[in-house]
């Protein structure tokens, strides 16, 4: 396992080059002077723009300037914004706001979409599976963006069961109602993922021979039968990890939350560039170790499961 774990890591290594590598050319693409974009509709002062250019190497090529900042990473340093502030500072302010909602969504998708995906299984045809699959369809269909508006406005507005938006209450209760928009889709698909994974475990042949042996019912669906059936829902809930935290940025912009989503949006808007790239490679480097971590999950779940 440990030579298993060691090989992962390297391979991530071009992994992470790759996705920066992409992501700065993008960024480098974006038209606009972003020293001027600090100036805002005035005009910025030549003198001071060329001396910020040069400390900023943005005279220099896209691959030099990938160059300085692929060699900062490697060291620990995401670099600086262009008005001198740490982009770890950042960070470190606005991560937490993140990861609250993340994990909020994550645990919301992970309960109530399995919860509800054994449930539909176990009564397939009946009324329950039918309203399970008709609610699921509904919550794929809907934008995040529509749905987070209209939830925003009756439970928060008219009701007031849930706070409209900030921080203000603390966690979990400012982040329920976030969560559960960012929850929505990803949940919907766990519910269907569950209960195809379920149904297929209930058909298996040890399935029946544990029932044959005379084993409780809720012991063979809960020990036997839905074991196996979270293989593939765990390898999808370590993947919508990395992409709850990058799905942050609309329901962070709707819940006016000071979260590293709300962070990139108004950097892409800036042009702020190691803003956006340091957000990015911090997301990147989460996705890669969810992934990391579902991998070696595997073997808990499946003992026929093993690495070299």
């Amino acid at each position: 396992m440990g030579r298993y774990v060691a090989r992962r890591i390297l391979q991530a290594i071009p992994v992470l080059i790759g996705v920066t590598l992409i992501i700065y050319v993008l960024v480098f693409a974006l038209h606009g002077d972003p020293i001027q974009a600090l100036a805002g509709e005035k005009r910025a002062d030549p003198n001071i723009a060329a001396i910020l250019r040069e400390q900023y190497h943005l005279n220099d090529p896209w691959y030099v300037q990938y160059w300085y900042y692929i060699k900062g990473v490697f060291t620990g340093d995401l670099g600086t914004t262009y008005t001198g502030r740490p982009i770890s500072e950042i960070v470190s302010q606005r991560f937490p706001v993140t990861a609250q909602l993340a994990i909020t969504a994550f645990v919301i998708e992970a309960v109530i979409g399995i919860l509800a995906g054994v449930l539909s299984a176990l009564r397939k045809g009946k009324f329950l599976d039918q309203l399970v699959l008709v609610s699921t369809l509904l919550l794929i269909s809907i934008p995040v963006f529509v749905l987070g508006n209209v939830l925003q406005l009756e439970l928060g507005v008219n009701l007031g069961i849930v706070p409209v938006a900030g921080t203000d209450d603390g966690w979990p209760t400012s982040f329920i109602l976030p969560g559960l928009v960012l929850a929505s889709t990803s949940m919907a698909y766990i519910t269907r993922l569950t209960r195809a994974s379920m149904m297929e475990s209930i058909r298996a042949d040890y399935v029946r021979t544990a029932v044959a042996k005379g084993l409780p019912y809720r012991r063979v669906i809960g020990l036997h039968a839905l074991r196996n059936s979270l293989i593939p829902v765990v390898t999808f809930l370590g993947m919508d990890l990395g992409a709850l935290m990058g799905g942050a940025i609309i329901t962070e912009r709707i819940f006016n939350l000071p979260g590293i989503g709300q962070q990139l949006a108004q950097s892409v808007y800036l042009r702020e560039r190691p803003v956006v790239v340091g957000i990015v490679t911090l997301l990147v480097l989460i996705y890669l170790v969810a992934n990391l971590v579902v991998d070696v999950l595997y073997a808990v779940l499946d003992p026929r499961i093993r690495y070299e």
